[in-house]
């Protein structure tokens, strides 16, 4: 459904805010795409959405370019921008412009603006002025706006934010129910939880660039090195065996952190899985019996930040 390849955009013609970016999203995907501040995610979008052309290189939505069928792409996507809404219309008739602008008629849109009004919890919002609400209910009324009309694409940038937790969660769902039902998604986001839960594949960008991309899975597999080992242990660990196990971390020659506290070790290495089978043999040496013993995959989080150090 989407296509980019090689990329490149620069707004002073130094520096590239896109740098030769290449990737692809499927019909019925949704593809994250995430990055620090700066990285090009916005700029990436506002290409995809035709709302600026690209130095060079190639993006195609549902195989037409960007540059050649501008109008025709815009007819079949939705839209939600990173800054909030300004209308001065109310909430209501917020819906109802939407409509017209995209010809849909009166009885379905009726249907629609009272299913989403009462989706997106904005029945007692529907007689305030937009400018009014807060930023939460902005972003809420956002989202739920370009579900008026038919889409195959649906690019969200930062959706969520200003919103609690309900809503947040009952959005990323309604969201995932309708890709299920064939639509495309192209999803930016700060809060890294909401792409681990949503996103089918990830994309990691940085400068401009790709670097790294696969299922949020394959990412923490393969990218995210810091594990978390946690040993309980039967009685009080006590300070000898405190600096003896610390010692012992030391002689492996690998970063790690250490916290010793009552019954509990905690571990945080790189190198958790090889180490796991020596570490236990030695607290057996160290008399510590141990009561029970878990260790804590990466976290997306964990990820980009191993990504973001290179």
């Amino acid at each position: 459904m989407i296509s980019v390849s090689d990329l490149v955009m620069t707004y002073d013609g130094v520096r590239r805010a896109v740098d030769n970016l290449s990737f692809q999203v499927g019909e019925g995907e949704i593809y994250g795409l995430l990055g620090k501040n700066g990285a090009g995610k916005t700029t990436t979008i506002k290409i995809l959405t035709t709302l600026i052309p690209p130095v060079s290189g190639k993006a195609t939505v549902d195989g037409m370019d960007v540059r050649t069928h501008a109008s025709t792409i815009r007819k079949m996507i939705g839209v939600v921008q990173q800054g909030e809404s300004f209308d001065f219309t109310t909430v209501e008739r917020s819906f109802d412009i939407y409509s017209l602008l995209w010809e849909i008629p009166r009885g379905i849109a009726e249907r629609r603006k009272a299913e989403l009004i009462e989706f997106f919890d904005l029945a007692r919002l529907r007689k305030s002025r937009v400018f009014e609400l807060s930023g939460g209910e902005k972003k809420r009324l956002q989202v739920a706006r370009e579900f008026m009309h038919d889409m195959k694409v649906l690019f969200l940038d930062e959706p969520t934010v200003g919103m609690d937790p309900i809503m947040r969660r009952d959005i990323l769902n309604y969201i995932k129910s309708r890709a299920k039902d064939g639509l495309t998604v192209v999803f930016t986001t700060h809060i890294l939880e909401e792409a681990d839960y949503i996103c089918n594949r990830i994309g990691i960008m940085n400068n401009g660039r790709l670097v790294a991309e696969g299922t949020s899975s394959h990412l923490k597999q393969n990218l995210g090195s810091l594990r978390k080992l946690t040993v309980e242990s039967t009685a009080e660990i006590t300070k000898k065996q405190s600096g003896s196990i610390s010692d012992y971390l030391n002689s492996l020659g690998h970063p790690f952190e250490l916290e010793v506290s009552g019954k509990m070790i905690n571990v945080i290495a790189s190198r958790v899985p090889k180490i796991l089978s020596p570490f236990l043999a030695k607290l057996s040496e160290l008399s510590v019996e141990i009561d029970h013993v878990s260790v804590v995959d990466p976290s997306l989080d964990d990820v980009f930040l191993e990504v973001m150090k290179n």
